[in-house]
């Protein structure tokens, strides 16, 4: 034959090959994809706590009045739904109102507990060419002032009734 040397050959290997490195980086990469999932899930959670209960008002909230309030939805750009709630806010106070945080209950037809999202309050500035919005302490509410507002949310439960949610105002910061 020629004196090249084989390239292919049934030789059998001499050696056995140790399995336990690669069984353990495939356990150590399972147990980290479980901890991502996990933690990436509790994260989520008190956004949209059905157990917790509803959070308590604000003090100075009952010097806030909310009206005018219109229900609208969207698609975003991964093709999930978003809801937003519009309407005017009214500073009745003698303090100056740099951020409002508000949470939304969404029930569901079932009985179950419902859906808790507690979001800041964004006003708006613009409506053309779109709804363009800021966070309140970009423009202060002033007292006695009335202004548009728009909260966003995102992840609401499919299996909400599609009713106007209810809104308290949980959180309030004052100048």
């Amino acid at each position: 034959m020629s004196s090249e040397p084989e390239i292919f050959t049934s030789a059998k290997p001499t050696e056995k090959r140790n399995w336990l490195p690669l069984a353990v980086a495939i356990a150590v990469a399972v147990i980290a994809l479980a901890l991502v999932v996990l933690l990436g899930h509790r994260a989520s959670s008190p956004a949209s706590s059905a157990a917790s209960g509803p959070a308590p008002l604000a003090p100075y909230a009952d010097k806030l009045e909310l009206s005018d309030i219109q229900m609208s939805e969207s698609s975003n750009f991964a093709g999930g739904k978003v809801t937003y709630l519009d309407g005017h806010i009214t500073n009745h106070g003698d303090r100056t109102v740099t951020a409002v945080s508000v949470q939304v209950t969404f029930n569901n037809s079932y009985g179950e507990l419902p859906q808790r999202m507690t979001v800041p309050m964004n006003l708006i500035r613009a409506h053309q060419p779109y709804i363009d919005t800021e966070h309140m302490s970009a423009a202060p509410l002033e007292p006695g002032q009335t202004k548009e507002f728009r909260l966003i949310f995102e992840g609401i439960t499919p299996i909400w009734n599609q009713e106007m949610p209810q809104g308290t105002v949980v959180h309030v910061e004052l100048r």
